[in-house]
């Protein structure tokens, strides 16, 4: 037997009344603009990424040893 079923099943309609095409205020086939980056690894040199990594491994290694104490 089936039951009648009195309301929809709409996904794209939240409990307030608005769609996720009302969400973004950009059309789809425009991406979202760009941001500016303050800082950014890749911008670095390889001597700085270097001694960036070397800095990083000793700062571990220190916490790895002074927790083992």
């Amino acid at each position: 037997m089936a039951l009648a079923h009195p309301h929809t099943h709409e996904h794209h309609v939240h409990i307030d009344g608005h769609s996720h095409e009302q969400v973004h205020s950009h059309g789809a086939a425009t991406p979202h603009p760009a941001q500016a980056a303050s800082w950014s690894i890749l911008r670095m040199t390889v001597a700085a990424r270097l001694a960036a990594a070397l800095a990083v491994c000793a700062g571990l290694w220190a916490f790895v040893l002074l927790a083992m104490r």
